[in-house]
């Protein structure tokens, strides 16, 4: 039996491993707030200990105590694996079933060091956006897919593996919640103080549901977002500007999709990141192609290559506000702006206040969280200023989900309409909902389980060969997307994309979907393909989230404040066919904004997998549609038409359109009476 089998099936080793030493070359989470009180640290020892016999506790319990104290949460460092953590392929896992490997293979992925922004704390993205909370959770978890069958499920509490539970291989093999708690306890201060008991986590999206797929995750929807934002642009003079500038900030965790994204869709990216060993990362990785640290050098880089038409990504080592600022001076207007600091965690390490290095501030935000609570908000209303001005002339500026409209405006900044609205659109306003989502277009994603990229390019090829026969007879409201995802997936090669495990994401309609998936699936079946294949997606998607500052932004019938949409998606998912789901509050925009939830899908070849995903993606993509149309958006009303006639099962309530005059009218006879009375 090779160490990675027997660490694996051995769960928590019964005697102490060796402790590890702490590793300043890793890129660490910022050390937590102290919020505890001191019952509450002796019921956060006692809840670490549970995991461990009563004769380890002696030296387990001051370990986790200075763990709590210097970190502010409990990670067990100790159990941390000595094996290289990463995605391998599938037959290297030790199962009883191939799911429960394939679910093994995405856990390891979301964990791997190249792919995770804070690895040894189990923080896959988003600065808190964890998989588990500890090292004895993982543990576990991989001890129980390691054994479990095909008639039992595993339950997952934010991290915690409850345990095995008999059920049926239709059934889901895991099923996970992540931060699910009482509605009025879903404050900021409640996730620090249940995450530090080590009750609840953060689990963000796709890496609490072990769907993460590295940057390439995201880049492809930004390069989206990109492209119909230049789309939306007056022409520009070509004198000084046959390249677009596109401004924003964050190379960290999704944020570093970004300069990949501009290069695809032909801009001037300038990113500002605070942290060194993001900027590194991402460069190493080539996903952007300069740094800079000196701000007048940068700007005569950007208004060169502006001016040349050259197509590049520049990082700068420094402030974004700082960045905003300078350019503004020079005259220097960004053409596209936006910003991707982790603004759903404003307080602890998502967002860094100009005037602090990034050390002092990863120090005041434990030491002093009321002051640094303070420079964050002034430095909002600095950055909004700054912004403001580059929009007075011309820039196109939005919020690209991460909470920045909402915290400005918490902050006051100079962010609002005046009418209760904000002064800038969310992505999914101008963008992502009324020409993606509304037509059922969302991230589909899969991984090859064999780990061999002549897999990836096979079914790159099966995809594009799919769209390409779809596109002929798609009507005219979708073929723009058709053909921006047909070139997409056959530039994916060329464009270096994955990190980590062998994957590739596209976004598709449910008949898209549902198409591709059934031509994986004959492909494993044939042996063309060598292994199973996992599919999945983004809970940033047509039905996945109920975010009214995000995905849910562009639903105008009053109902964008509830969460009905991402919780039946998930259960039915769940009867459909999927292999696990996950249900989360939190994600993008931050705990206690936002619902939603995911599933992955294992495609082995079988009949059985051609059943569920043929039941499980329509409703998975039909379920938002429906929602959207019944909110009288006219894009989802003509694609959830069009699905009913493809499919006479598919039975839609659709809305009826009110005369506004008629409404006005009443409205007006309200008022009148209502004069009269008083």
């Amino acid at each position: 039996m090779d160490n990675f089998t027997k660490e694996v099936t051995g769960g928590i080793p019964s005697s102490l491993p060796e402790l590890q030493p702490y590793d300043p070359a890793v890129n660490h989470a910022p050390r937590r707030r102290d919020i505890l009180t001191t019952d509450e640290k002796r019921l956060a020892l006692r809840n670490a200990l549970r995991y461990f016999p009563r004769q380890l506790h002696g030296v387990l319990a001051p370990e986790f105590a200075a763990e709590l104290r210097d970190y502010g949460r409990i990670y067990m460092y100790r159990y941390r694996p000595a094996y290289e953590m990463k995605a391998r392929p599938l037959q290297e896992y030790p199962h009883r079933s191939v799911h429960a490997a394939a679910i093994m293979l995405m856990i390891t992925n979301n964990l791997d060091p190249r792919v995770a922004q804070h690895p040894h704390e189990l923080i896959t993205y988003g600065g808190n956006g964890a998989v588990f909370q500890n090292w004895a959770q993982y543990r576990l978890t991989m001890k129980y897919l390691s054994e479990m069958t095909d008639s039992q499920t595993l339950v997952i509490y934010s991290g915690h593996p409850l345990g095995l539970f008999p059920s049926h291989p239709d059934a889901p093999r895991v099923v996970v919640t992540n931060g699910m708690v009482i509605p009025n306890y879903s404050s900021q201060d409640h996730w620090e103080r249940f995450n530090a008991l080590g009750v609840s986590q953060y689990g963000q999206m796709t890496a609490g549901s072990y769907m993460y797929i590295g940057p390439q995750g995201i880049v492809h929807g930004t390069t989206i977002t990109l492209l119909n934002a230049v789309r939306r642009l007056k022409p520009a003079d070509d004198s000084t500007r046959r390249s677009r500038l596109f401004i924003s900030s964050g190379l960290g965790g999704m944020s570093g999709a970004q300069p990949k994204a501009g290069n695809i869709a032909g801009v001037v990216s300038v990113i500002a990141e605070v942290n060194r060993k993001a900027i590194e990362k991402r460069y190493a990785q080539g996903w952007v192609d300069e740094v800079h640290d000196d701000l007048s050098l940068l700007a005569e880089r950007a208004r060169a290559a502006c001016r040349s038409g050259e197509v590049v990504s520049l990082a700068y080592h420094g402030n974004i506000v700082e960045l905003w600022e300078k350019f503004a001076e020079e005259g220097l207007w960004a053409d596209i702006g936006s910003d991707q600091t982790s603004l759903h965690n404003p307080w602890s390490g998502g967002y860094y206040p100009a005037g602090l290095t990034f050390d002092e501030s990863n120090r005041m935000m434990a030491e002093d969280p009321d002051r640094f609570r303070s420079l964050v908000q002034a430095s909002l209303r600095r950055q909004v200023d700054a912004i403001n001005r580059h929009a007075s002339n011309g820039t196109y500026f939005f919020d690209y989900g991460n909470a920045f409209l909402l915290e400005s405006s918490r902050a006051g900044a100079d962010i609002t309409d005046g009418r209760g609205g904000f002064r800038y659109p969310s992505y999914v306003e101008d963008i992502m909902g009324p020409i993606c989502f509304d037509y059922g277009f969302g991230p589909f994603r899969w991984v090859c389980c064999s780990g061999d990229p002549a897999d990836l390019a096979k079914t790159d090829a099966i995809a594009a060969a799919t769209l390409e026969r779809l596109v002929n007879d798609s009507p005219d409201d979708i073929r723009q997307q058709m053909s921006d995802n047909i070139h997409w997936i056959r530039e994916a090669g060329h464009n270096r994309l994955v990190v980590g495990s062998q994957a590739r994401i596209l976004y598709a309609d449910a008949r898209g979907r549902t198409r591709i998936a059934e031509a994986f699936n004959e492909a494993v079946a044939a042996g063309d393909v060598s292994a199973p294949i996992v599919i999945g997606r983004d809970h940033h998607d047509v039905s996945g989230t109920d975010s009214p500052f995000r995905e849910t932004a562009n639903i105008y019938d009053g109902s964008r404040f509830t969460a009905d949409m991402a919780v039946q998606n998930v259960i039915g998912d769940s009867f459909r066919g999927a292999t696990w789901v996950s249900l989360h509050n939190g994600g993008g925009v931050g705990w206690g904004e936002v619902i939603n939830g995911g599933f992955g899908m294992v495609l082995d070849g079988t009949p059985e997998a051609s059943r569920r995903l043929r039941s499980m993606l329509m409703w998975d993509v039909t379920n938002g549609l429906a929602r959207r149309s019944w909110a009288r958006n006219s894009g989802a009303v003509a694609a959830i038409t069009r699905e009913m006639e493809r499919t006479p099962e598919l039975v839609v309530t659709m809305p009826t359109l009110a005369d506004d005059d008629l409404i006005d009218e009443i409205i007006r006879q309200w008022a009148v009476v209502k004069r009269i009375k008083n």
